[in-house]
């Protein structure tokens, strides 16, 4: 099981990012998290397969269709024990 922290800044707030990323998360069966940041971004965390944390990488750089995504940084973590993908 594989982890990744993902950072998102932009245009990414008030346009449904948050629930963007929980559909898709939940699709490819991932756990984690994702709440919006006091600075005007997005940041999230995915657990699974690491080929479906790279899909929702890639998808959360495109994010849905009003938002601009200026930058996505992440990093790879030591994998936690989440049981389901929350919106915090």
């Amino acid at each position: 099981m594989f982890q990744a922290h993902i950072f998102i800044s932009g245009s990414v707030q008030g346009v449904s990012f948050r629930q963007f990323i929980k559909n898709n998360a939940k699709q490819r069966d991932l756990t984690g998290w994702v709440h919006n940041t006091e600075d005007g971004g997005v940041e999230a965390v995915f657990c699974g397969e690491k080929e479906k944390i790279e899909e929702m990488i890639e998808l959360c750089k495109k994010g849905p269709m009003l938002s601009v995504v200026k930058h996505l940084g992440f990093d790879w973590d030591e994998a936690e024990n989440f049981t389901e993908f929350t919106i915090l």
